[in-house]
């Protein structure tokens, strides 16, 4: 518990003022971040040829830095480039004569672990870039309903969520997690954000948003569950991974956009 209360602090010290600057160095940050995730996510899977590591980096700079709009979140590609990607990272496994080193299962994957991290860490730079206070709205979801659906499972959590995923998940600490990132996020985006939105819209959205969060976090425990993984990496002390910590933001960000097309 120490090492997670000393790592959470010298996080905030040094990603706080990052935030509050945003531009480019805001987006360099977000950058090497997603770097970092990006090579947890490799690294859980078997070894792979360090060309195609390399392909997959490259590729992934572009999808983060690539033009979305800021103000719709609407995301543009160069379907020339994408054709290129697809073209590099399959045709390679006609070169490698052992199928262990790399084959099809291996290009899938990496084309989909890239197109999916690639356009989330892009996204987290146009919400930065729409409005500042959005993007810590998401965060806080994130971090109040984590925190409370951890003391609510500790405190009274009895009916377990999905077991053969993550044990110690519990329905009961989904719904007080829920219930506490919907009132504290709720209320800082009615404050900062907009004080004139619809408040049974923003208490259902905000919900939903938390839920997504929570089942987002069951996403990537299934994926660590599968390779006999605790956490992607020991990069965090007491926390994991880049990944362990943005695995739930992640799906938050990702919901947020979809549910700005119903709203």
């Amino acid at each position: 518990m120490k090492k997670r209360v000393i790592t959470a602090l010298l996080l905030l010290t040094v990603f706080l003022p990052i935030l509050y600057i945003g531009g480019i160095v805001f987006n360099l940050a977000v950058l090497i971040v997603g770097i970092l995730g990006l090579k947890e996510m490799l690294d859980i899977k078997k070894e792979i040829p360090i060309a195609m590591k390399l392909t997959a980096f490259a590729t992934f700079i572009y999808f983060v830095f690539s033009f979305s709009s800021a103000q719709n979140f609407v995301f543009f590609l160069d379907y020339r480039i994408i054709s290129l990607i697809l073209l590099v990272l399959l045709l390679p496994i006609i070169f490698y004569h052992d199928e262990k080193k790399y084959n099809i299962n291996d290009a899938l994957s990496l084309i989909g672990i890239i197109f999916f991290l690639g356009l989330s860490f892009n996204l987290i730079i146009s919400i930065r870039s729409n409005n500042l206070n959005l993007l810590i709205y998401l965060f806080l979801i994130t971090i109040v309903t984590d925190t409370y659906a951890y003391l609510g499972g500790s405190l009274i959590g009895k009916n377990k969520l999905l077991e053969k995923i993550s044990p110690k998940k519990t329905w009961e600490g989904l719904i007080v997690g829920t219930i506490f990132g919907v009132m504290i996020s709720s209320l800082f985006y009615y404050a900062t954000i907009n004080h004139q939105t619809n408040i049974f819209v923003l208490i259902f959205s905000t919900a939903l948003l938390s839920i997504i969060g929570q089942f987002g976090d069951l996403v990537f425990s299934s994926i660590k569950r599968l390779y006999g993984k605790k956490d992607f990496s020991n990069l965090l002390p007491g926390h994991g991974g880049v990944l362990d910590r943005l695995d739930s933001f992640i799906f938050v960000s990702l919901g947020y956009v979809l549910l700005m097309l119903f709203i």
